[in-house]
């Protein structure tokens, strides 16, 4: 009889048909391959003298404490350069370190294994994943996010997408250090400027591609806020790790399996307000919420912020009357509201495996009444 899906967490303590496989690539007693590949990483860049370590921002951490729940992923996990790692079926395991996506050493699983490991992780986190909800994201423990794709939706096989969140929360100083504001006298302005705006009560919105340090700029801006403010903070998956006393997390909820349940971020956005705020923060703007957002950031909420995914600055416009689209707000009503709600805007980029601060801006209305930016 099979086993019930309520018991599903306990195969952690079981051996898993996936295994390692050390007939390619054999490992000395005692090695660690995930330390070899953070190695040859680092031999690699002592290769090309162009290239700063510390620019890349992957600045020494303590090691994480939590990673067993992801079974034989742990050893690779372990490594603290290591924020993501991706199962593409029985093609692999990749790993990013901050130098770009490379093939895990002395892997090898088949598509049965991934399969039960991507049911097993999913089940942590309290949903369930089958041919009926292929596709389902998930936030484990101390903040490890695992998102899974089953065939046929996965032409390729089981896909595991996995997130590590920092064991360190990095300050400005510390991005600074690490050379996301850029060097000298240049990077030494754009800090005090983001300074002042946080302790201004400037309205950010912070925006970039998906892994372009969106989430861990926001977090070290949201650290400088004085230590008497509330902060709420509301997410669709909890990531932000923010080094501040007093933090208010929310977190949506999809609905089950019978549909029902579902609170969506718009919905959360209402709840905050009546938790008063000092600094109202949504972690990604993606829908419906951009409504409730402005409306907040327009009526007396200063100091809040935000992220959006964009592909510049000159775009971030574009898709923010996308997103107003979805909530029945016209160009009109959103350049307005966009201008009078949001003072600064932060651009990022993520070029070579090194993350910066590529451009500052402020929304302005353009002749057409369009919403437009500009150099701030």
């Amino acid at each position: 009889m099979p086993e019930p899906f309520v018991a599903v967490p306990s195969l952690l303590g079981r051996s898993s048909p996936l295994t390692v496989s050390t007939d390619r690539h054999p490992a000395a007693p005692g090695r660690d391959p995930a330390r070899d590949l953070s190695r040859d990483a680092a031999r690699d860049l002592s290769r090309d003298p162009a290239r700063d370590p510390a620019r890349d921002l992957n600045l020494s951490a303590p090691a994480r404490t939590d990673l067993s729940v992801l079974g034989p992923l742990t050893r690779f996990a372990r490594d603290p350069a290591v924020t993501d790692l991706f199962v593409n079926g029985d093609a692999g395991l990749w790993l990013d370190a901050g130098h770009g996506l490379v093939p895990a050493p002395d892997w090898h699983s088949d598509e049965r294994g991934i399969r039960d490991l991507a049911v097993r992780l999913i089940a942590l986190g309290g949903r369930h994943i089958d041919e009926a909800s292929p596709c389902v994201d998930v936030r484990l423990a101390d903040g490890i996010r695992v998102h899974a794709v089953l065939p046929p939706v996965s032409s390729t096989g089981t896909l595991l997408s996995i997130r590590l969140p920092r064991a360190q929360r990095l300050s400005l100083d510390a991005l600074a250090a690490g050379g996301l504001f850029g060097q000298g006298e240049a990077a030494t302005d754009r800090l005090g400027r983001l300074r002042a705006a946080v302790h201004d009560r400037e309205n950010l919105l912070v925006t970039g591609a998906a892994g372009s340090g969106k989430t861990t700029l926001l977090a070290a801006l949201l650290g400088e806020a004085p230590a008497t403010e509330r902060i709420v903070a509301i997410e669709d998956v909890a990531e932000l790790r923010i080094d501040h006393p007093h933090v208010v997390a929310l977190e949506s909820r999809q609905a089950n399996l019978e549909g029902a349940g579902r609170i969506g971020l718009d919905s959360l956005l209402r709840e905050a307000l009546r938790m008063r705020p000092d600094r109202l923060v949504l972690g990604e703007c993606r829908g419906v919420e951009i409504r409730e957002l402005l409306a907040a950031l327009n009526t007396g909420h200063d100091g809040g912020a935000g992220t959006l995914h964009a592909n510049s600055l000159a775009d971030v416009p574009a898709r923010l009357e996308a997103l107003g689209a979805l909530a029945g707000m016209s160009p009109a009503a959103v350049a307005r509201q966009t201008v009078s709600a949001i003072n600064l805007v932060l651009h990022l980029e993520r070029r070579g495996g090194q993350r910066r601060l590529a451009q500052v801006g402020r929304f302005v209305l353009d002749p057409a009444d369009r919403l437009g930016t500009v150099p701030a």
